[in-house]
């Protein structure tokens, strides 16, 4: 007489595949993306008269559909310069006439097609605040890398005396130098 092969109990099966799931589904951690990082303005205030600017205190910077730069309404081919003179236009503190006033009132203005490539968009945004963290990393007396150590992580005293030092940061709060940097809707591709 043969012997009948004994069968695995299967009934618990979904069961313990839902067990293993729910478990992994806890414990993995999702990386999070860290994405641009700028601080957006506060909502304006409807009690406050709207701000006026004049015309010496705005940078302009365009990139057309064809990823061409018009840096101050003048066409630019190589950008490495772009970096040092957003510095020079921010730092001009009334030195020449045709520069911004000081740097809480420099404006930085950036506009770009709707048919800019991403990479020449992030290229050009980078350049702006890469002129920003130089400026503050100059006035705290540390490497741009060691800025932004610094500020990614304002909970360590060190990194907040950097911060604040770089950023001329004042009692009430607002800084000597603060990023100002305006961000224009694209326009339609040409248009």
């Amino acid at each position: 007489m043969a012997r009948a092969t004994p069968e695995i109990p299967n009934a618990s099966m979904a069961d313990i595949a839902f067990l293993l799931l729910t478990f992994f589904l806890v414990t993995t951690t999702i990386s999070n993306d860290r994405g641009l990082s700028l601080v957006l303005p506060p909502p304006p205030d409807p009690n406050q008269p709207e701000m006026k600017f004049q015309e010496h205190n705005l940078f302009t910077i365009q990139v057309n559909s064809s990823d061409a730069l018009l840096v101050e309404g003048e066409p630019m081919e190589d950008v490495t310069v772009l970096k040092d003179q957003i510095k020079t236009f921010i730092l001009n503190n009334g030195a020449d006439p045709h520069l911004s006033d000081n740097p809480e009132k420099a404006i930085v203005s950036y506009k770009t097609d709707r048919g800019t490539s991403h990479k020449r968009f992030v290229e050009i945004l980078d350049l702006i605040q890469g002129a920003y963290y130089d400026i503050w990393s100059e006035r705290a007396g540390v490497s741009n890398k060691r800025f932004r150590e610094a500020a990614s992580d304002t909970s360590i005293p060190e990194n907040k005396a950097i911060y604040d030092k770089g950023l001329g940061k004042r009692p009430d709060g607002s800084n000597e130098i603060p990023m100002a940097v305006s961000i224009a809707e694209p326009t339609k591709v040409g248009g």
